[in-house]
């Protein structure tokens, strides 16, 4: 896994002191005769400096020189060849906004007559340098009637309806093209990259939350969450039938979350009812109760570290995140401990251990991050926080910072684009890092689409 540090909050949050300071500038810059003029057809147009010198899609930028007039409808701006939003001029000063893919950093003026002809141009003497920003967009699913209306079917990458439910996102361990989600009371659901098609595998059963796989990757492992003891509460679905045909595995009531140990291969699911952990080995086909954590009667889900030294669980109606460290010499997990959040409190709140704040968090996925290179733990760990409509990071350390969403200063919605100032989800639950193509897919509930998060392209 190759994923860039994200320890870029810092260099966001000075572009923005920056910007503030730049629209003062712009707003008192040059205040002379010659600041506010029309543009002059007998004198040349002249960009002389530019700043910032670098950024991505969205940064603001002043440009300074001569005779660019005062009509912002007359005057068209190209960074790197894609149009800018000119905001305002000022005869001498120039406010506009760096466009998407304007990697060639090339900066151009041209005024413009009434009919739209170019009648005056210059460019910048220096380049650009273009960042490529991490984006949220939108990979998949379509609504209509003002957004509360969607259709479940299946279809092509460009009509393939919306998706109800996706709780749960999961790549086959064996063919990376191949990405399944649940949705609970809805159908399990692939996505085929390669045939660029989405179908339904399998529908039927009342509320199924998770997705695992056994250790040979031969066998797809689903919850189905129900009332009874006496009924299946794990199912296993062989390759060979292409993860159509349903067999029991395991007994118990309140099931929504499953985890195949990801070395030695032991199953650990749970019964959210009365709060327990169970293993099941499937050698001997037995089912071993654990431990019981510390609330009962709310859901959990258990979602192993890659090394399978140990398994978080995400306690979801009460708002925090417990580990679970794995016994290597009896092969099971041990009683678990808080490593962020706290119990019953819901807020939004960055911060470390049980000063961090969530509300209703869900899927994870663990990401390498180069910055812990040679550490004892290399992976963060972004997961859904469902009702603050966001994406999150928790560092090995016990960190919970916000990576994704409730941008313009609001919260829940939909918005595709910058990860803090501009995107926005609506009960974002399912998650998972794409390795090969370095970028996350999320399941946003309420939007009843797959978002993505990556690179520009």
């Amino acid at each position: 896994m190759k994923m860039k540090s994200k320890t870029k909050s810092c260099c966001q949050y000075t572009q923005w002191v920056v910007l503030a300071l730049l629209t003062l500038i712009f707003a008192s810059c040059k205040d002379n005769d010659d600041a506010t003029g029309d543009f002059d057809p007998n004198k040349p147009v002249v960009i002389s400096e530019f700043s910032p010198k670098e950024g991505g899609l969205g940064t603001r930028m002043l440009l300074y020189g001569e005779n660019f007039g005062s009509d912002i409808s007359k005057i068209k701006v190209t960074i790197g060849g894609q149009d800018s939003k000119v905001v305002g001029a000022k005869g001498k000063s120039l406010y506009c906004v760096v466009p998407a893919k304007a990697y060639d950093g090339d900066i151009k003026l041209s005024i413009l007559n009434d009919e739209g002809e170019e009648i005056a141009n210059t460019e910048a003497n220096e380049k650009f340098v273009y960042q490529k920003k991490m984006l949220v967009t939108t990979f998949l699913g379509t609504m209509y009637d003002g957004n509360t209306k969607y259709d479940l079917k299946d279809g092509p990458f460009d009509d393939c309806g919306g998706f109800g439910g996706a709780v749960w996102l999961s790549f086959d361990p064996k063919n990376h093209n191949h990405l399944y989600l649940v949705g609970e009371q809805h159908p399990t659901r692939l996505i085929d990259f390669e045939k660029e098609y989405v179908s339904t595998v399998y529908s039927g059963l009342s509320k199924v939350r998770t997705i695992c796989w056994t250790h040979e990757a031969d066998s797809m492992i689903i919850t189905n969450d129900q009332n009874n003891n006496d009924r299946p509460n794990n199912y296993i679905l062989t390759r060979e039938s292409g993860f159509k045909v349903i067999t029991e595995l395991t007994k118990g009531q309140n099931c929504n979350g499953a985890e195949t140990h990801p070395i030695n291969g032991e199953l650990y699911f749970n019964s959210w009812n009365a709060g327990q952990v169970f293993r099941y080995d499937f050698t001997t086909q037995e089912t071993t109760p654990l431990f019981t954590i510390q609330d009962s009667g709310w859901e959990f889900h258990i979602q192993f570290h890659p090394s399978g030294n140990y398994a978080y669980i995400v306690v979801v109606n009460q708002h925090y995140i417990l580990r679970s460290d794995y016994d290597w010499k009896t092969k099971r997990l041990t009683t678990p401990y808080i490593v962020c959040g706290q119990q019953g409190a819901k807020d939004w709140v960055d911060g470390v251990g049980k000063k961090a704040r969530m509300h209703a968090p869900r899927q994870g996925t663990f990401v390498k991050n180069p910055a812990y290179k040679g550490s004892s733990d290399e992976y963060d760990f972004y997961f859904c926080d469902r009702e603050n409509h966001c994406i999150r990071i928790l560092t090995p350390q016990g960190r919970v910072t916000t990576f994704a969403g409730r941008g313009s200063n609001g919260t829940s919605g939909y918005n595709d684009g910058d990860l803090r100032q501009e995107a926005r989800f609506n009960h974002p639950e399912g998650i998972v890092y794409d390795e090969e193509r370095e970028c996350f897919f999320i399941g946003d509930r309420e939007n009843r689409r797959i978002r993505k998060i990556g690179y520009e392209e």
